[in-house]
């Protein structure tokens, strides 16, 4: 158990880990592309790094060296047609397993099993196996729908892909796919989500062509990256702007934050719920907006989240319903069911754990009804090995009123090995 005791004004600056979406991302592009990639800012975490042992696996050589979360790296790339027949283990890692199939498909004859730890075994990957199917793609998983995946690659096609839930992981994917097939392939998404692989592969020479809901992706002989830039996490960030927000007299700077608008939905939640949040611009890192962020505590109201929001928070929602159990009135949290298939059944975890902190949750098929009690009592929550979980208890235990112990709390390393050491240096306990 680890204890986190309420705290005074939390105070200072910090600058998040490097982003673990984007950082997964520029390691498997480095990898299909041709030549040496330099990688600045690459996130050193669990998730991360099993990213990169998959590219070593396939062929790609990783060499760099770094400090605290954060590491320089140089990619050698195998380029989009030459990965090596190997298994993968993906760990713990969920992007990766979603994403490098799309690639592996339409590599024609070879052959790649996919599996990981026993909480990626219960991830579904059905909603990228089955377009990859449609492509010619030969893919296996058990129960249809679970991990391990089998990948026997063939010829692929483009298609006109719609996907039934908006999902950056699934576009990706078929992005990565319709480099290789036959003819242009269009992913139409119900609602925008996170465009990192858009911009990644355009600036690596892919054409790539946006639409009113839609991208389509032609096919390519070779990708080039040349240097990718990593700016900070704004979901790791988010942690730190909820804590600043719930305890009283905070004022917290957060530097170099990535505010790519598809990733920004929790900060619009929150001012709607009263936040006090400056974003002070700073140019693009990598092809991707940053910024600072400050943000002072502020008294909250409860909201109502859902429809376009959710793909812009998914990630982020955990928190939205800690802010809620804050605020005042009632908060609601709907069409957000791909909750259920995050490394926990987040709608399920959380309620659980604010709930035995004394918050009054209630969760829904595809969400959570939060009536604001102006704090948390405090107690015990289990993270369920879920990194987000963790980090949420930690958050509660400096705001409330007893404070928090967290069972669990080393699977924040997953995406933010550092995070108690800034957790502590903020609340003045350490640093």
């Amino acid at each position: 158990m680890t204890r986190f005791a309420p705290a005074g004004a939390l105070r200072g600056s910090l600058r998040p880990p490097p982003d673990k979406s984007i950082s997964h991302r520029a390691a498997l592009i480095a990898a299909m592309g041709e030549g040496e990639t330099r990688i600045e800012g690459y996130l050193d975490a669990a998730d991360t790094r099993s990213t990169l042992a998959a590219a070593e696996a396939l062929g790609a050589t990783v060499a760099g060296e770094g400090t605290g979360t954060e590491w320089a790296l140089r990619i050698a790339g195998v380029g989009l047609r030459g990965p090596r027949p190997s298994a993968i283990d993906v760990g713990n890692a969920g992007t990766l397993l979603r994403l490098l199939p799309g690639w592996l498909a339409g590599q024609e004859g070879g052959s790649w099993k996919l599996d990981g730890d026993e909480s990626i075994r219960r991830r579904p990957v059905d909603r990228v196996a089955a377009p990859l199917r449609e492509m010619g793609a030969s893919v296996s998983c058990r129960e249809d729908r679970l991990p391990p995946l089998q990948i026997r690659a063939g010829r692929l096609h483009g298609i006109e892909y719609r996907m039934p839930v908006a999902s950056a992981q699934v576009k990706s994917c078929l992005l990565f796919a319709g480099l290789l097939a036959a003819g242009p392939t269009t992913i139409l998404e119900p609602l925008p989500s996170r465009d990192h692989s858009e911009r990644m592969l355009a600036a690596a020479g892919a054409r790539i062509e946006p639409g009113e809901g839609s991208v389509t992706v032609h096919p390519a002989d070779r990708l080039q990256p040349g240097v990718i830039a990593v700016p900070a996490d704004i979901s790791s960030a988010a942690f730190f702007v909820v804590a600043a927000l719930l305890v009283g007299g905070s004022e917290v700077v957060l530097d170099d934050v990535g505010v790519n608008p598809t990733r920004t939905g929790l900060l619009t939640i929150l001012e709607r719920m009263g936040a006090e949040i400056e974003v002070e611009p700073l140019g693009e890192r990598g092809g991707e907006p940053t910024g600072r962020l400050r943000v002072r505590s502020a008294p909250l109201q409860g909201t109502e989240v859902g429809g376009a929001e959710i793909p812009l928070a998914i990630d982020e929602l955990p928190l939205v319903a800690l802010a809620g159990c804050f605020a005042e009135g009632t908060t609601t949290i709907r069409d957000a069911a791909e909750l259920r298939r995050k490394e926990s059944d987040r709608i399920a975890t959380v309620s659980t754990a604010l709930n035995a902190l004394g918050g009054r949750v209630e969760p829904t098929d595809d969400g959570m009804v939060i009536e604001g009690a102006g704090g948390l009592r405090g107690g015990q929550i289990d993270s369920h090995g879920d990194h987000r979980i963790a980090m949420l208890g930690a958050v509660a235990g400096l705001a409330s009123e007893q404070g928090v112990e967290v069972r669990g709390m080393d699977a924040a390393a997953v995406s933010y090995p550092g995070f108690e050491f800034d957790l502590a240096a903020i609340s003045g306990r350490g640093g």
